[in-house]
């Protein structure tokens, strides 16, 4: 499929190891990895529609994005027909991939414009966490070690 080539071609081939996310977006595939991009850091790829030769959608549609850092991500906009990411049932946990002061900046980031679902705070077994649905409805569980 589209995915598998683009993934194989810009992300394997960096020695990419483990499980990364591909989401598929309603157009708003640019705005979301930019927006990552300024809560994670890391380095920001963008290739259009137009680039990969793609008529099955807008020119400038984001035919395969990556975020690769801390946080690696890859996403695009789904084409028409196609469908976009929805979550249910499941979140992205970065639990403990980070010093707890950045942790505790991404879940602030990660909730500008979103929802906090579970206020990072304090457990009783006394690691903290929390659980934020930002504003591309992606949910996130952060959490550090106490």
């Amino acid at each position: 499929s589209r995915t598998v080539v683009a993934a194989h071609h810009w992300g394997y081939s960096r020695g990419m190891s483990g499980l990364v996310p591909y989401l598929h977006f309603d157009g708003s595939a640019r705005n979301a990895l930019t927006f990552y991009q300024s809560v994670f850091g890391g380095e920001l790829e963008l290739f259009t529609y137009g680039e990969f030769s793609r008529t099955d959608g807008p020119k400038d549609a984001i035919a395969h994005g990556s975020l690769s850092g801390l946080v690696t991500l890859f996403a695009a906009d789904a084409a028409p027909g196609e469908a976009s990411v929805s979550m249910a049932g499941m979140e992205f946990s970065l639990l403990g991939t980070a010093p707890a002061e950045e942790l505790t900046a991404w879940f602030a980031a990660l909730a500008d414009g979103g929802e906090i679902v579970d206020a990072l705070q304090q457990r009783p077994w006394g690691d903290y966490d929390g659980m934020v649905r930002d504003r591309f409805g992606i949910r996130w569980l952060i959490g550090y070690q106490g």
